[in-house]
């Protein structure tokens, strides 16, 4: 059976704290993402999502000085990257998010995202299941 450490990316942009909303932007522009991952070497801390940057800096007219530290989400739910896809999928469909966080020991390992779970494996059904339980909610990441 397929597990996120099949269909993640492993190869996923990441700031530091101490970066800035800029920077971060910046970067979600040039990897073509909302979602940056937060770290402290190779620790996860925390993400940073285009939500963020609009509601917590934007929104309160936050300069792009800003650090990251002061917008990122800290209480995320992350994954194991030995779990199934049929697991991740509930897991996103429970938390109510399209994107996980794969961390093994503290250690960002990538990031698996529901169009992971559909583009890549034969488990389509369990991923779109997923993406309507999420898609039902008002707020997702």
């Amino acid at each position: 059976m397929p597990t996120v450490k099949d269909v993640m990316t492993s190869q996923c942009a990441t700031c530091t704290a101490a970066d800035n909303i800029y920077e971060a932007a910046v970067l979600m522009k040039q990897y073509d993402t909302g979602f940056i991952p937060v770290v402290d070497g190779e620790r996860l801390l925390g993400v940073v999502t285009d939500r963020d940057l609009v509601i917590r800096g934007v929104a309160e007219k936050h300069p792009g000085s800003t650090r990251i530290s002061h917008v990122m989400t800290e209480e995320i739910v992350s994954i194991d990257p030995d779990i199934s896809i049929d697991e991740a999928a509930e897991l996103m469909a429970e938390q109510q998010v399209r994107r996980l966080p794969v961390v093994k020991n503290g250690k960002l390992l990538g990031i698996v995202s529901l169009g992971d779970l559909a583009v890549r494996t034969p488990f389509s059904d369990e991923a779109g299941q997923a993406l309507s339980e999420i898609s039902e909610s008002p707020y997702t990441h």
